[in-house]
């Protein structure tokens, strides 16, 4: 009886501790909580509802977002517990920071490796900066202007497409057929696998790819949607796509090693370049073919998504100001007139059509803006900034804040005429310095030169 009422006074005495210990953990967390809050609080922002702070702002549609900036100015915090995050919309900030080298925001997406440590999503300075020393080479405009033959031959098959679906009075749906037409390119380009994918409608790769930008939206706005047994089946879903993309980027992959490896004749494409480029590093792990495979995820995804996005916006846009449709018409009459293929030097001759992707892009962005880690102090529109916080450059707030664009919704395309004076460092659709987009170049010549054909042979003939 002794013995269990000493074990028993034991077990009393560690709970007892434990809890003490869970007790000073907890005040000492909730002190450093306040020495955040005394730390930035001085910076504006919308005040919180509790010690969580006000993280759940975040997950509100844009116009929230929007809505604070004109509130609360160039520079504006949200609090999150021990995180604080800062909205930055002023244009000498954005220059500094982001035309430096600091380090994006760690972050990250969905259940499994999906992005992983790739371009896009890599945080650390040094991993990213390899990345981009191999894939640099295999995104000039030189190998570019050697694949007008590709974009010509998809832009051919999507009027054959589409000349289809109007014969029989079909409706299409053109964000859909920019998903697929878009995809069918860089599948062919980047890897050199020929997809077909207008035709072959069986196809798991667009569907995944949806999949997977819808777990990553869910995940975003709720890291508890997991947790919910109802969500099991859609998150079971979102892995398989996970897999089947990473899967099969590991298998076209090692495809094309062997091939190279025994000599065999391998396509001029992005992925034979990036191959050979790597190879010539000195320092090589099995890390590398994972980055590999994340950069292969992030160019299908983020390739193929944007572009079409960009293009379905611009035919929306184009579709309500006829206008600015005629004008952009015309400039194809004029620049193409009745020739049956683009080359590369013609798209610098299509000014107008650069300038409606521009403002659809400003309208539109890709992307809502960059982040960046803030390893020192610094000064925003005259607020001291300490050191260690997150800073959010929201270009598509930017895009349309009046006091950078007059009359920032209306769509217009003068806005980037050539003689028009421009403001700096707040229309920046693939980001700024060191960090920005590497296949800015080729989403750019892909948004034109589809959007060329398309426009030259279908739409201005049945809009």
């Amino acid at each position: 009886m002794a013995l269990f009422h000493l074990i028993a006074g034991w077990i009393g005495y560690v709970l007892m501790c434990l809890l003490g210990l869970i007790l000073i953990v907890f005040l000492c967390f909730c002190l450093y909580i306040k020495y955040i809050h005394l730390k930035y609080d001085h910076i504006p922002g919308p005040p919180r509802d509790s010690c969580l702070g006000t993280f759940h702002i975040l997950f509100s549609v844009f116009y929230c977002v929007f809505d604070r900036s004109r509130t609360y100015g160039p520079v504006y915090r949200i609090n999150g517990m021990h995180i604080v995050m800062l909205f930055v919309t002023c244009p000498d900030t954005t220059k500094v920071n982001l035309l430096s080298g600091y380090s994006k925001y760690s972050v990250v997406l969905l259940f499994r490796r999906f992005l992983g440590s790739g371009l896009i999503t890599a945080h650390n300075h040094d991993t990213w900066y390899k990345q981009r020393r191999i894939m640099d080479p295999a995104f000039s405009s030189l190998y570019l202007r050697g694949q007008m033959g590709v974009f010509n031959e998809r832009a051919e098959r999507l009027m054959d497409k589409l000349a289809d679906m109007a014969d029989t009075n079909t409706a299409a749906n053109m964000h859909q057929m920019f998903n697929l037409v878009t995809l069918d390119i860089i599948t062919k380009v980047a890897f050199g696998v020929d997809l077909d994918l207008l035709k072959e409608s069986d196809t798991p790769f667009p569907k995944a790819i949806e999949m997977c930008l819808k777990g990553m939206v869910h995940y975003v706005r709720d890291s508890t949607f997991q947790l919910y047994p109802k969500n099991k089946k859609f998150i079971n879903e979102v892995k398989a796509s996970v897999q089947l993309l990473r899967s099969t980027g590991r298998r076209w992959i090692n495809e094309r090693k062997m091939a190279i490896q025994n000599g065999e004749d391998v396509p001029k494409d992005i992925l034979t370049q990036i191959l050979k480029t790597a190879g010539k590093e000195e320092n090589k792990d099995n890390e590398d073919e994972e980055l590999m495979l994340d950069n292969f995820v992030t160019l299908f995804v983020a390739g193929q998504e944007t572009t079409a996005n960009q293009l379905a916006f611009a035919v929306m846009e184009l579709g309500r100001l006829p206008e600015i449709l005629a004008n952009a018409k015309q400039e194809v009459d004029d620049v193409i007139g009745v020739k049956q293929e683009i080359s590369f030097d013609d798209l610098g001759k299509l000014t107008y059509l650069s300038q409606v992707l521009k403002e659809t892009l400003r309208l539109y962005p890709t992307a809502p803006g960059t982040s960046r880690f803030i390893p020192n102090d610094i000064t925003i529109n005259g607020i001291p900034i300490p050191a260690g916080v997150t800073c959010f450059f929201n270009s598509y707030v930017c895009g349309r804040l009046d006091k950078f664009f007059e009359e920032p919704l209306k769509f217009d395309p003068e806005r980037f005429h050539p003689d028009t004076a421009k403001p700096y460092y707040c229309y920046y659709p693939f980001a700024l310095g060191p960090r920005s987009c590497l296949g800015q170049s080729f989403a750019q010549f892909g948004h034109t030169h589809s959007f060329n054909v398309f426009s030259l042979f279908v739409l201005f003939s049945i809009m």
